[in-house]
C-alpha cells in the first residue's frame, strides 16, 4: 500500500510540474527536461508513468473533468449551472485546470489532440439537458446537442477573456451572467424562476464538497 501511495504521489507530481510548464511555455515549447527540473525526479520516474510529451499533456488535459462529481439537484438545469460554476471557481484556484484549458485552447500544440475536453464537456451537458427535458424543465424548442455545445463554446470564449482582462479574477461574475442569459432561452418560466445564479456558488459547492470527501477519508 506504501509504495502504490508514493506512486500515486510521484505521478500527481509530474502532472503538476508538467501544467506549471504547459501553462507558462505552452506545449510546443516546453520539454521533458523542463518539466523534470520542476518535478525533482528522475526520467525513469517520470517514464514509469508517461511515455511521451504528449501522454503528458493528456494526463493534464484529462483534470478538466476531474474534481468530486455534482451534487444531485430537485432541478436537473441547477446541476448544469454548477458544473460551469465550480469549473469557474477551479480556473481561479488550481494550477493543473488552468493549465488544461491553456493546452486545449493552445492553437501552436501541432500534433497534440484537443479535443477531448470539448467532448467531454458537450456530453456532460447533453446529459444534464436530456434529464431536464424528461422532467418537463425545457422548452419546447430546445435542440440538445445544439445547447450542449453551445454551453461549451461559450464557456471558452468567456474564460478566455476573463483571463486576459482579469487573470480569472471576474469569471464567476461572467459566467453567471451567460447562465442568466441562456437560461432565460431554455428553461420554462417556473425552472428559471427557482434557479440559484449566485456568483459564489461555484465556491460554495466546492468547499462542500471537499468538506465531504475528508469526512468520508476520516481526515
Amino acid at each position: 500500500m506504501a509504495k502504490q501511495d508514493r506512486a500515486i504521489r510521484t505521478r500527481r507530481a509530474i502532472l503538476e510540474a508538467a501544467a506549471m510548464v504547459f501553462e507558462k511555455q505552452g506545449f510546443q515549447a516546453a520539454t521533458i527536461t523542463d518539466i523534470l527540473k520542476v518535478a525533482g525526479v528522475t526520467k525513469g520516474a517520470l517514464y514509469f508513468h508517461f511515455q511521451s510529451k504528449e501522454a503528458l499533456a493528456h494526463g493534464v488535459l484529462s483534470e478538466q473533468g476531474s474534481g468530486p462529481g455534482l451534487q444531485p439537484q430537485p432541478i436537473k438545469l441547477q446541476e448544469l449551472i454548477d458544473a460551469g460554476s465550480i469549473l469557474a471557481h477551479r480556473l481561479r484556484t488550481d494550477h493543473l485546470v488552468r493549465a488544461s484549458v491553456r493546452l486545449t485552447l493552445d492553437q501552436q500544440a501541432h500534433g497534440l489532440d484537443r479535443s477531448g475536453p470539448f467532448r467531454h464537456w458537450s456530453e456532460v451537458n447533453g446529459e444534464l439537458l436530456t434529464v431536464a427535458q424528461q422532467r418537463g424543465e425545457l422548452l419546447p424548442n430546445v435542440v440538445i446537442s445544439d445547447t450542449a455545445e453551445l454551453y461549451v463554446g461559450a464557456f471558452a470564449g468567456l474564460q478566455m477573456m476573463s483571463q486576459i482582462l482579469s487573470d480569472y479574477q471576474d469569471l464567476s461574475h461572467r459566467h453567471a451572467v451567460m447562465q442568466r442569459h441562456m437560461m432565460s432561452s431554455i428553461a420554462v418560466p417556473s425552472v428559471l424562476a427557482a434557479l440559484d445564479f449566485a456568483e459564489d456558488r461555484g465556491a460554495r459547492i466546492s468547499a462542500e464538497l471537499e468538506a465531504a470527501e475528508r469526512e468520508a477519508a476520516g481526515v
